[in-house]
């Protein structure tokens, strides 16, 4: 009773009910915008490329405002979590996700234009948006982890926002239809996830535990061998920093740029997706957090931290890739399958970031990756958006093409963090010492 107490008050819980409403949203959302965007071309005749350019000027402008709003309120937050409020920058986002999905769900049942969401995102980029609120989350897993298993307890918090992803998207193409003729198509599916929502403020508030493991210090100073823990002990490791930075600044421009277009990709021909071909999509995208946990689960025997993230920059480089090239569904998953671990680097980046400074700077510091990933946005995403429909009728997968060249660019700092730091950690080292001087 005592350990089933004990996990309903971890972080993880809080991950997997956010995660589970934002897939049912990603899917409603991205529906009412093909519908929406083809019906805005009734006075004109209907085309593919018309509806194509309609919902990718929409995401440009829906993406730079829920990346542009966030950066102020965020840097406040994190600073109010490293005075000791480590719930304000989960608590807040929630409640600025609530109200936006609240427009979407006004915006279904009374029938506004889809403009409308724009202020649905600025409500949640005011609150700190995503960026701060897996900032928190991830800061509460540094607090409460060891150098030793960080890298591994972040992986474990990704694979439960994945598999949360996968069971939501799954459902959402089918709910998503429920009730069509009552009340319209996406009621029942943004209801259910603003319901989530406010289970999770509940949750966060009355029930989240916030838990710091106070030998981090301690453990770093004992193992003052190795570069990575000598720097958390005796200060920040700053070319270390700007080269992790680097380095995940480039990967997220490669993924989040792709990504963003993928969604308006697969409503173009030849594939143009129904609703319960977008939720099996999406789950096929969450998939890959599965996939990446195990990863790091049995690579992380053999493999140093920086090899894991190259290997997973590599992974998705051969993906996106042949993204570029699919014209059938299955072509699309084939695709997929080869990013089975591109979701390793920005965890294990987190991980070796929070290893370069105190604990009392975790926040900051990890809020500041993804501030910097949310300014980098500003240019790639009207880049992308518009080379996307400058190319719309010779060769869309261009912009994979280009996401595939940037993944491979983040590898060049990265590799230079691991040529500035041993091939082994210390704690694999001092493992291994003491293996051989066990008797036989």
């Amino acid at each position: 009773m005592t350990s089933l107490w004990t996990a309903l008050r971890r972080v993880e819980l809080v991950v997997v009910l956010q995660q589970l409403a934002s897939a049912l949203f990603d899917t409603a959302l991205q529906m009412v915008v093909k519908e929406r965007c083809t019906a805005s071309a009734t006075t004109a005749p209907i085309t593919e490329e018309s509806r194509q350019k309609a919902m990718s000027d929409f995401y440009m402008t829906y993406n730079l405002l829920a990346k542009l709003t966030p950066i102020l309120p965020a840097i406040l937050l994190a600073k109010l979590g490293d005075r000791g409020w480590r719930k304000a920058p989960i608590i807040a986002p929630l409640a600025g996700y609530v109200m936006s999905r609240l427009v979407l769900l006004l915006l279904v049942l009374q029938g506004w234009p889809l403009e409308v969401m724009c202020l649905g995102v600025v409500l949640h980029g005011l609150s700190g948006g995503f960026c701060s609120f897996w900032a928190g989350v991830m800061t509460l897993v540094s607090l409460g982890s060891t150098e030793r298993n960080r890298s591994r307890l972040m992986m474990r918090v990704e694979l439960m926002y994945g598999v949360a992803g996968l069971v939501g998207s799954l459902a959402s193409g089918h709910l998503f239809q429920l009730y069509e003729a009552t009340v319209g198509q996406g009621t029942v599916l943004v209801s259910i996830s603003l319901m989530l929502y406010l289970v999770c403020i509940v949750h966060s508030v009355f029930l989240l535990r916030v838990s710091v493991y106070e030998a981090v210090e301690s453990e770093a100073l004992l193992d003052g061998g190795c570069e990575v823990a000598a720097a958390a002990a005796g200060g920040s490791n700053l070319v270390n920093i700007a080269l992790l930075l680097a380095g995940g600044i480039l990967y997220d421009v490669a993924v989040a740029g792709a990504m963003e277009i993928l969604v308006t990709f697969q409503m173009k021909e030849p594939l143009n997706w129904s609703a319960t071909q977008v939720g099996y999509g999406n789950a096929a995208g969450f998939l890959v957090f599965l996939t990446s946990f195990l990863g790091v689960v049995f690579m992380s025997r053999c493999l140093s931290d920086v090899s894991l993230i190259m290997t997973g920059m590599v992974s998705f480089a051969s993906g996106i890739y042949f993204m570029a090239f699919v014209t059938e569904t299955y072509m699309f998953y084939l695709a997929r399958s080869l990013t089975l671990f591109a979701l390793i680097p920005m965890p294990t980046i987190r991980s070796l970031l929070s290893q370069q400074v105190r604990g009392s700077s975790y926040g900051i510091t990890l809020t500041s990756l993804q501030l910097a990933c949310k300014v980098a946005s500003l240019a790639y995403t009207p880049a992308y958006t518009k080379m996307y429909q400058y190319t719309l009728d010779r060769l869309p997968g261009l912009v994979f093409i280009l996401s595939s060249v940037m993944a491979v660019l983040a590898i060049i700092p990265i590799s230079v963090v691991g040529c500035r730091s041993p091939q082994r950690s210390c704690h694999r080292r001092a493992e291994e010492e003491k293996e051989e001087r066990r008797p036989l």
